[in-house]
């Protein structure tokens, strides 16, 4: 406790860091809640001596944009398909790391390295792995110089290629590479955390199931799962947040279309609408800023609710 006379030094060494927050945290959020309200808000009518109304036309706007729904449907059908894929595939590594002693700490180098390695180059080698030169029709069908690394593995195995991100591709071959991509760039963080969660586990419980003679997988569901639901239950609601506010991998491997040749925005999320309408429409970027930041924290609050009844302490 520190002595309330030498508070003062206290608060003078918190000041750069207060400062700082109340700057680059603090008032941004403000002033976007400000700007959400200034109907039809732009810099530039700003600057020049516009006056704005205050009102919530320009939640009306993000609402009634033609492609909002596809914004809206393509940011939680990512975050659905890739939370929990993610977090299952990362239980089952970090468990089998836990068990494995040769190579143990090289091996957590190697699964962490995606996490340490930038996004949108990460997205580009995805691109190429994916990516089919010289597509073009002939005799009735599709030829390409090149299939693609992923695509020879297919065929080589008996399979046809497919036309995965290339014009004229299917949305659901665009989604599978994405979900591919965002569950791969995001086992790193789970597995360190669910990792350092198992191996706090005290060993106790795993050498009273093998006395019992009790199998591998229910000890997975009986004993490690619960003991380490505070680490999932983490995993899970950053996986969420981190979901909703997905843009950079989509960039990485499209482009700043968001979608392949041809279907520009199909792939479109709302941190893309958002980025989209900064620079012309700041007023219709910080309305839906907020509409994101509400869906987000109603989902958190959702899975608070859920982990209260489920995570073991």
């Amino acid at each position: 406790m520190v002595d309330s006379k030498q508070q003062w030094k206290a608060w003078l060494y918190l000041s750069p860091a207060i400062v700082l927050l109340l700057v680059f945290t603090v008032w941004p959020i403000i002033n976007t809640v400000r700007i959400s309200l200034l109907e039809g808000y732009n810099s530039m009518g700003a600057s020049g001596g516009d006056v704005f109304n205050f009102g919530f036309q320009n939640f009306v706007d993000v609402v009634q944009y033609q492609r909002f729904l596809t914004c809206l449907q393509n940011t939680v059908l990512l975050c659905v398909l890739t939370v929990p894929l993610s977090t299952i595939l990362a239980l089952l590594i970090a468990v089998a790391l836990n068990s494995i002693r040769p190579l143990q700490r090289t091996l957590q180098t190697i699964f962490f390295l995606p996490y340490v390695t930038n996004s949108i180059a990460i997205g580009m080698v995805f691109a190429a792995m994916f990516n089919i030169i010289g597509l073009r029709p002939a005799a009735g069908t599709m030829m390409a110089d090149t299939w693609g690394i992923i695509n020879n593995v297919i065929t080589f195995f008996g399979g046809q290629p497919v036309n995965w991100i290339n014009q004229g591709s299917d949305y659901w071959a665009n989604m599978a590479v994405m979900v591919i991509y965002i569950v791969w760039n995001a086992l790193p963080f789970k597995i360190l955390i669910l990792l350092g969660g198992l191996q706090s586990i005290n060993k106790q419980y795993y050498d009273a199931a093998r006395v019992d003679g009790t199998p591998r997988r229910r000890v997975l569901t009986k004993i490690t799962v619960p003991l380490l639901s505070p680490m999932l239950a983490y995993v899970v609601i950053t996986g969420f947040m981190g979901g909703f506010k997905e843009y950079s991998s989509i960039v990485g491997i499209f482009g700043e279309k968001m979608g392949p040749a041809g279907a520009h925005g199909s792939l479109n999320t709302m941190v893309g609408y958002i980025y989209d309408n900064i620079g012309n429409q700041e007023g219709r970027a910080s309305a839906a800023a907020l509409i994101l930041f509400g869906i987000i924290l109603v989902v958190t609050m959702i899975n608070l609710q859920v982990s209260k009844k489920r995570v073991h302490y």
